[in-house]
This record gives structure tokens, sequence and C-alpha cells, in this order.
């Protein structure tokens, strides 16, 4: 059973019709699906930061935590501070690359083209 969701920020979170990823995420964790953020990036700070919060159960930044995508280490460390299995967690990137590396260590991978396919995806992933 799928009970977390792991998103990318940059190109994923980034896009322009965002928006309605953010209130998906709102959505299934009212449902009480976990969610995390997973970024390549250093870190993130001040208003990034507090904008993503309320979002988001686990912030897993790669510069803060020492491993980056694709490493199956980072997919375990993320699945981790959901309280998770490896399995249980679905995980979305822009970066084909990514979502075979969250594959291959055990996730379900939705490669994100746009925000429309990815929502019809985890609509079919999370369905009640």
């Amino acid at each position: 059973m799928l009970r977390g969701l792991v998103l990318d920020y940059a190109g994923v979170l980034t896009d322009p019709d965002a928006d309605a990823l953010f209130q998906a995420v709102d959505l299934l964790r009212d449902r009480g699906i976990r969610t995390a953020l997973l970024s390549n990036a250093p870190g993130a700070a001040g208003p990034t930061r507090r904008r993503l919060d309320p979002f988001f159960d686990a912030l897993v930044f790669s510069g803060e935590v020492g491993v980056a995508k694709p490493d199956e280490r980072v997919f375990l460390l993320t699945a981790d501070r959901l309280g998770l299995v490896i399995d249980q967690c679905v995980f979305v990137d822009d970066s084909a690359g990514n979502v075979r590396g969250a594959v291959a260590a055990g996730m379900v991978g939705v490669h994100h083209t746009s925000v429309n396919s990815t929502l019809l995806e985890l609509d079919v992933l999370f369905s009640a």
C-alpha cells in the first residue's frame, strides 16, 4: 500500500502550474499520506523553507544530508524520515535518471512532464 509521496523541487514544484500540485499534496496529507520534498539543492532557508514546511513532513536537501539523487541511499533516507519503508513511497521528478534511481531503490516512480499528467498518475496511484 502506498503511504508516502516524495516530490522534487526544481522542475516539479517550480512548474508554472505547481499550485495544483501543492493542492494535491494538501489533499493527500488530509488522507494520511506522508509527504517529503527531496532536492539535490544545497538547502533552503528563510522564505523558501517557510513556504514548503506546511506541505511536507520531511524536507531532504542533498547538501544537508551529503548524498544526492540518483544514489539509492538518499531515497532510503527520505523514506526513513517519513517513517515508511521504501516500497510504500511514490517519487516524482522531472529527471528520468532520478526516477530510475528511485525505482531501482524500491519506490514507485513518476516522471513529471506536466502538472496535469503528474496529477493524473497520482490520482491513480493514491485512489481511495
